[in-house]
């Protein structure tokens, strides 16, 4: 064996070890592909039974939200009912009991100058 056929032999040597070494690390990273394939398929196949559940919550929420609506205005209504009650009760009983007490103070002074 001349010294270039060792050359040969040693560079050869080096590029198949050069090309193991590079080899395992592709190898890993065909694996890691493989398994985030894998994840992202598990992943979609549970994702959209989630995406329907929260579209489901949803509309339902939509409902008690005008359930809760219809009645803060149902609840907006007996109070003007009530308002407008107490301002006709007021107005209609307070005057007479307004005039009634204005009219016992006038009694009672002239009692009360006459027992002088």
């Amino acid at each position: 064996m001349s010294a270039g056929d060792l050359a040969v032999v040693i560079i050869s040597g080096a590029l198949l070890l050069l090309v193991l070494m590079l080899a395992l690390p592709l190898i890993k990273l065909s694996r890691l592909i493989d398994e985030t394939t894998r994840t992202v398929q598990i992943f979609n196949a549970e994702f959209e039974p989630m995406l329907g559940e929260a579209k489901t919550t949803l509309s339902e929420a939509n409902k008690q939200l005008k359930r809760i609506d219809n009645i803060t205005a149902d609840v907006e209504q007996v109070t003007e009912n009530i308002n407008s009650l107490v301002a006709v009760f007021t107005s209609s009983v307070g005057a007479p009991i307004t005039k009634l007490v204005g009219v016992l103070q006038g009694f009672t002074s002239i009692l009360g100058k006459r027992r002088k």
